[in-house]
């Protein structure tokens, strides 16, 4: 292989970097959701673009793709019939190895040795890597998983303003700012929330952070949850025999102010990303599951 390409892809966003085998950056760039369980080919096609805008920028062209090794770092792909139905799909690449966005963060936060990390951005998953075997805690999608992140976040924040609405809750500003949002109309949120994905429940989560800093009481209840959330995936890292975490994510990076001191003295600083994962991931097999 001439060149190798690290793709970390989650609920949001998807990222593509192509290096050459002496590491050497050659292009980066960035597209849409990347995560599979909301579609292999949605995902795969956020892929394919996020390769071919960093190929044009380090002046390669679909000739070249056949050359290309691809480690793919990806949510979604811990549920084995997504995994699958993604892998069979044709592609022009020389190569691609497909494991999860948590694993391939693992990978970059300990330099390819093993440890443990909490991945809290739009989803949110626990991973250990410990004696060649890899524990995960967490991490089985939005709503019925994925606590500690900004989509389910999200939806208790949707949950309490629509209680405001009736009176049930006081009205903050922070609730105000979302009915602002949807134009003071409550039926628009119910029709939004037949077809919102967790992107979309995500993206309230800056305001949450920004209202509580200034002392919003719902902002801080849903800081105060989404802690509580991540400490109890920590003690399940923990329990299983984890020295130390690395928390990393949009939230993750954010939340640490909010937990209480014996967490936050056991968590460890990630010596690379998850893009770092995936390109090691890319020089080697790391599959989930068997082909």
């Amino acid at each position: 292989m001439r060149y190798y390409v690290g793709v970390d892809g989650g609920g949001t966003s998807c990222r593509a970097r192509i290096c050459d085998p002496d590491g050497r950056l050659l292009g980066e760039a960035k597209t849409g959701s990347a995560n599979i369980m909301l579609g292999s080919a949605v995902a795969m096609g956020s892929i394919q673009d996020a390769i071919a805008t960093a190929a044009a920028q380090a002046g390669l062209t679909d000739a070249d793709f056949s050359a290309m090794s691809v480690g793919l770092a990806l949510a979604g792909a811990e549920q084995k019939e997504a995994w699958y139905d993604f892998m069979a799909q044709p592609h022009p690449y020389g190569a691609i190895t497909l494991n999860t966005d948590a694993y391939g963060a693992c990978l970059g936060a300990w330099k390819g040795e093993e440890g443990a990390i909490l991945i809290a951005g739009t989803g949110s998953c626990g991973i250990l890597l410990k004696d060649s075997a890899q524990q995960v805690v967490g991490g089985r999608e939005f709503p019925i998983s994925d606590h500690g992140g900004g989509a389910v976040m999200g939806l208790r924040l949707i949950q309490q303003v629509l209680l405001s609405v009736d009176d049930i809750v006081p009205q903050t500003p922070l609730a105000q700012q979302v009915l602002a949002h949807f134009n003071q109309d409550v039926d628009a949120i119910v029709s939004w929330s037949k077809t919102a994905r967790p992107c979309d429940y995500g993206q309230f989560s800056p305001a949450i952070f920004a209202h509580a800093a200034e002392g919003d009481t719902l902002g801080i209840e849903m800081l105060r949850q989404t802690a509580a959330d991540v400490e109890m995936l920590l003690t399940a890292l923990f329990t299983r025999g984890a020295g130390q975490v690395c928390l990393m994510g949009s939230i993750g990076e954010r939340i640490v102010p909010w937990l209480a001191p014996p967490f936050a003295a056991r968590l460890a600083e990630p010596q690379g990303d998850a893009m770092d994962g995936a390109l090691a991931m890319a020089k080697g097999s790391h599959n989930l599951y068997p082909l």
